[in-house]
């Protein structure tokens, strides 16, 4: 036999088992013949005819009941007659033995020896380690290399159009923590450990039994040690806006999102820190690593840009980077959760089809209509993971989250949005203890106003939105809340308006970080003119008779002279903020003292509940005497439709009353009125073929998120204690998609307690403007005082409130304005135009120059937007 050439020897790396000797050992034929020698069945089909003429039925039978004892020789009998094909040879018995390799056997068949020999003679590959075949033939499961791709930008950042919100190359080639991970002290700990352990190893090396160096299964698989390693394999790459949002965002939005992704990506912090670092001459690692470990939460913001600037819009987008890319290449979050009120589930819905397209991103939005099915969806979204997250967006009412929070507990969001997030402002309320508690660290607010009555409640949002960043509440309190406080008042003396102004500084210079505010000013280059009035309104002899008797009533007597007990102020200012609107909202019997005594018109009818079809009495309230000319000229003179609203239902039924009376086409949406409603009622009103050109709506129910841009004039029928409500309702109008010039008018009672409450939103504006629109030029006006003044009644002022301005560019008497102002300030009333009652017939608007002829408005406060 002639010797069997071997083959090429692999090189060493991967496989198992002893080194391969340089020199070749001599192949062993002796020892291979007697292994195949031994007995073995043969691999052939037996023809079963050929097979009964040759062993018979017996032998048949008797190898069959032989083949349960695993004797293969009748079988090689009967392969053999089958391939020899001769028929003459002597039959063999069964019970003879023969081997495969026997000489008898290999002289009766010498073709088979020949076969043997070509497949001994046959190159054979051999599983020595570090061998690399040459042939194309899938590697077995668990050898095979983890294959890592480049990340590349899922936009090209070099596109003519593209908005890069992560650049390495300006922004540094730094990895973004994730914060999915454990804290960030807890993991340096492990990676010390761990490179202990490694040291120790390499220190301490183990070996095998033959010498050779143990290696581990991932030295083996050749696989990355960490994620580190990748990380500094392939640098950080650009995060692009998807292109079909870039087309449409504004200026400001663009400048909005890239604040939004540096936010909850950790840039700004990071910036923050290190800028501190430099000015406080310290520059250790240690140090700033320290910081980082404090501010661990701080991964969110607050937008807290006004009304109409198109927060929805910009939001989206952030989530939606978030959910497709990251400057590793994949992506940074699996999960966000949409919290808003309830009336604005399904708009958010909306927003994310009406932007990102249909089919493109499928929420689940729930409005908590079936409470059986609610939870049970909630939990299925929670326990999704990976792949089996279909709709990776939860849109859910602040409510429904507070009653099913339970079944977010051991989940991990990525991203959450809480939209209208000043329902957040107390940090005791369970709302705010519920969403607190849910695994989320990047939280962004959304609120145009972010102070609606003191800086406690501002506090509350930044605690939620970047915990730990201000220290605890009772710390906010003594460094910033208290001084800023103290020199806001009138009274103030020089060394609290100099320590007020100095933490005011301070606070300024760190929630600036985290919060952008823009103001409707940036609107004036989209949208048309907006004509704001804040107009005071005189009463009506007859109202003015029941409002002076009210406020010298035994019960409001009490509190004037500090007697409270058994007092009610508030049912006492709810009255008489009724009583402003119009007497019908009374009931003569409950709510006026000595109604015997009381000098009633002839012509006045007592209102009943009974008869609600009748006439409003318009001409008993100048708030009614002037919306009844407002809509008669509105219907007469133009198309334009307007929204009446209030924070009481009672002032709606009697506006209702009045349109049913004079035929005005009207439609009404509040808290009564199902959710699933409320959209398909503003749609209607939005429709420019529409009838109804007056639109009745609850400042509660629809005051916050709903568009109503079919319509450009507004009226708000009374004034909020809280300002954020009221310039919620105001901003229904002005918003994107209107086209006309918008006409806003705010009634105010002259004299009455709706001024001391216009006043005191003026007093909260001004705080809101020097901690969020870091504005130094608000004027100090009003002096905090006690509940008494606000039942003071001052029949004798055409406008208590400009008389409180000690204006420079009115006449002192007449109140008319001399000089104009240079700039017009939204959040700052004393940079308005002052009207008088002479000035209304050279206004612009023509509804206002109708009311030159009667004597009802008193005073008028106009800002112009552009």
């Amino acid at each position: 036999m002639a010797k069997r050439r071997l083959p090429d020897r692999p090189p060493n790396g991967i496989g198992a088992g002893e080194r391969p000797r340089l020199v070749p050992r001599p192949l062993n034929v002796q020892g291979s013949l007697v292994t195949l020698t031994k007995p073995f069945k043969v691999p052939y089909k037996v023809d079963k005819r050929r097979h009964e003429q040759v062993v018979g039925d017996s032998g048949g039978r008797s190898l069959r009941r032989r083949s349960q004892t695993v004797s293969y020789a009748g079988l090689d009998v009967a392969a053999e007659v089958e391939i020899d094909g001769r028929d003459g040879l002597p039959p063999i018995s069964p019970g003879v033995r023969k081997d495969a390799l026997s000489s008898r056997r290999l002289a009766e068949d010498p073709v088979r020896l020949s076969q043997i020999e070509s497949v001994l003679k046959r190159s054979f590959t051999v599983p020595i380690r570090g061998y690399i075949q040459r042939h194309s033939l899938p590697l077995t499961l668990g050898t095979k290399k983890k294959i890592v791709l480049e990340p590349r930008p899922l936009h090209d950042p070099t596109d003519e159009f593209a908005i890069v919100l992560y650049d390495p190359s300006v922004d540094g080639d730094m990895v973004i923590q994730d914060t999915n991970d454990v804290p960030l002290q807890e993991t340096s700990q492990n990676t010390q450990a761990e490179q202990s352990a490694e040291h120790k190893k390499s220190l301490h090396p183990k070996f095998l039994s033959n010498g050779l160096k143990n290696k581990t299964l991932k030295e083996l698989l050749g696989e990355d040690d960490d994620v580190g390693t990748k990380a500094k394999k392939f640098p950080n790459i650009p995060v692009v806006i998807d292109p079909k949002l870039a087309r449409i965002l504004r200026p400001h939005q663009v400048e909005g999102v890239r604040f939004l992704y540096r936010c909850v990506t950790g840039l700004v912090m990071k910036d923050f820190l290190d800028k501190q670092t430099v000015e406080n001459g310290s520059h250790s690692t240690a140090e700033v690593n320290d910081e980082l470990v404090i501010n661990r939460g701080a991964y969110g913001c607050i937008m807290a840009d006004e009304m109409g600037l198109g927060k929805t819009l910009q939001c989206i987008a952030l989530m939606w980077t978030l959910l497709r890319q990251g400057p590793q290449g994949k992506r940074l979050i699996d999960k966000c959760i949409i919290v808003c009120p309830s009336s604005l589930v399904n708009n958010w819905a909306n927003e994310l089809v009406k932007w990102l397209g249909p089919n493109t991103l499928s929420p689940l939005a729930i409005d908590g209509k079936k409470s059986s099915s609610v939870a049970e969806s909630i939990r299925s979204w929670a326990q999704a993971q990976g792949r089996n997250i279909v709709k990776p967006v939860l849109i859910i009412s602040y409510e429904t989250l507070r009653r099913n929070v339970e079944n977010l507990r051991n989940t991990r969001v990525g991203l959450m949005l809480a939209d209208e997030g000043h329902r957040l402002k107390n940090a005791d309320s369970l709302t705010f203890t519920s969403l607190d508690s849910i695994d989320c660290p990047r939280r962004v607010i959304l609120s145009g106003t972010p102070i609606q009555n003191d800086l406690s409640e501002y506090f509350a949002l930044l605690n939620f939105s970047n915990p730990g960043l201000l220290g605890t509440r009772s710390d906010f309190r003594k460094n910033y809340e208290n001084p800023i406080l103290l020199s806001r008042d009138a009274d103030a003396t020089d060394d609290q308006i100099k320590k007020g102004e100095e933490q005011l500084q301070k606070l300024s210079y760190v929630v600036s970080k985290f919060i952008i505010r823009r103001t409707n000013d940036i609107l004036s280059k989209y949208l048309p003119c907006k004509y704001e009035h804040v107009i005071f309104v005189n009463l009506r002899p007859f109202q003015r008779e029941l409002y002076e008797k009210s406020v010298k009533s035994r019960e409001i007597t009490k509190m004037v002279k500090g007697n409270n007990t058994g007092s009610q102020p508030l049912k006492a200012i709810g009255l008489l903020k009724k009583l402003c609107n119009h007497p019908d909202l009374l009931d003569f019997n409950e709510d006026l003292e000595n109604f015997d005594d009381l000098k009633i018109p002839d012509d006045y009818e007592i209102p009943s509940k009974v008869n609600t079809r009748k006439a409003v009495q318009t001409k008993f309230s100048g708030k009614f005497a002037i919306l009844e000319r407002f809509l008669h000229t509105i219907k007469s003179q133009s198309d334009d439709k307007i929204v009446l609203i209030s924070n009481y239902t009672q002032t709606l039924d009697l506006i209702e009353r009045l349109c049913r009376y004079k035929h005005y086409a009207s439609l009404r949406l509040d808290g009564t009125m199902t959710i699933s409603k409320r959209q398909k009622l503003v749609d209607r009103f939005n429709d420019p073929e529409g009838q109804e050109f007056i639109f009745l709506l609850s400042s509660k129910a629809g005051g916050c998120g709903i568009n109503l841009i079919g319509a450009n004039r507004l009226i708000l029928m009374d004034p909020d204690w809280n300002p954020a409500a009221d310039q919620q309702a105001l901003a229904r109008v002005w918003r994107d998609g209107q086209k006309k010039d918008c006409f806003i008018y705010r009634f105010i009672s002259t004299g009455t307690i709706e001024e001391k409450i216009y006043q005191r939103q003026s007093m909260k504006m001004s705080l809101s403007s020097c901690v969020v629109d870091a504005k130094e030029d608000v004027e100090r006006l009003f002096s905090t005082d006690n509940l008494r003044v606000l039942f003071k009644f001052n029949g004798e002022t055409i406008c208590e409130t400009h008389e409180t301005y000690n204006c420079k560019r009115c006449d002192s008497k007449t109140g008319k304005q001399k000089i104009k102002s240079p700039a017009m300030l939204y959040g700052d009333a004393t940079t308005w135009n002052h009207l008088n009652h002479e000035a209304l017939q050279k206004t612009n608007d023509h509804l206002l120059r109708n009311e030159f002829n009667s004597p009802d408005i008193s005073y008028v406060f106009q800002y112009i937007s552009h």
